[in-house]
């Protein structure tokens, strides 16, 4: 199963890192957030990603392109290029770097990809966030819920938007607007998709958690899974600091050993 990633938005609220790269490749403990994720879903199994690029995505192009020479002894042959590495990596990862656009919403960068996600099921999720989410059980629920879509609900206070579940909390049957005070469950960004979701999305301009969302509730196609434990986005400088903080303290979401 593919894992495609939102990795194109100018990341405005972290103005103070996204003047130079892409949220995705702001560091956490010296390494792009993009990549914790990515080890993330590696731990689960899942090896091949689509990057859904768009403001400065040459930056994230050239970061994969020369992702192993950064890493690795080698040995290379000037007069014909022939390159000989020395150690192996611990990723083994396949990574499509797409270019969706720059001012594309973000149901436009998905709707972009299809062609790359079109041949099953694939998961979904953003380039800014992290989380100890366990999502072996999150495809195993989603494959035996038949929804089109099932987004993993997470609980923060504060900023974001709430969700309203079914009695057995598998299925979202509302959203609702972000209070102040508001400390219900929310979408926390980690999908899994079928690729009926494609005829849900019109065009560049359209938003993911918007029509789409909203028609899949009206088609009772969105699940739910629920996650209780750790689960934080990078939406701002304060947020890089608490994360930065996290990682050299014993990160919950490093379930990895390398």
């Amino acid at each position: 199963m593919k894992v495609a990633i939102f990795a194109g938005g100018f990341g405005t609220r972290l103005s103070e890192e996204t003047s130079i790269r892409p949220k995705p490749m702001v560091e956490v403990g010296n390494r792009p957030i993009i990549w914790h994720i990515m080890k993330m879903y590696a731990q689960h199994g899942f090896n091949e990603f689509v990057v859904l690029g768009g403001y400065k995505v040459d930056y994230i192009r050239d970061y994969f392109l020369n992702f192993r020479g950064q890493r690795s002894d080698y040995t290379i042959d000037l007069s014909t290029g022939e390159v000989q590495w020395h150690d192996d990596l611990p990723e083994n990862w396949k990574i499509t770097v797409l270019d969706t656009g720059g001012d594309t919403m973000t149901g436009g960068r998905l709707r972009r990809a299809r062609k790359f996600l079109s041949d099953g099921p694939f998961c979904l999720t953003y380039g800014d966030g992290v989380s100890d989410v366990d999502i072996t059980a999150l495809v195993r629920q989603h494959r035996e819920s038949k929804k089109w879509c099932t987004l993993t609900a997470v609980t923060q206070p504060g900023r974001y938007g709430a969700l309203r579940l079914n009695d057995d909390r598998n299925e979202v049957e509302a959203f609702r607007e972000k209070g102040a005070k508001d400390g219900g469950l929310i979408n926390g960004g980690f999908f899994v998709c079928e690729p009926e979701i494609f005829e849900l999305i019109d065009g560049d301009q359209t938003v993911w958690e918007n029509e789409p969302m909203d028609r899949l509730v009206e088609r009772g196609m969105l699940g739910s899974y629920h996650h209780d434990g750790f689960w934080q986005s990078m939406d701002s400088l304060r947020d890089k600091v608490v994360l930065e903080d996290i990682w050299a303290t014993g990160a919950p979401w490093k379930t990895w050993n390398d």
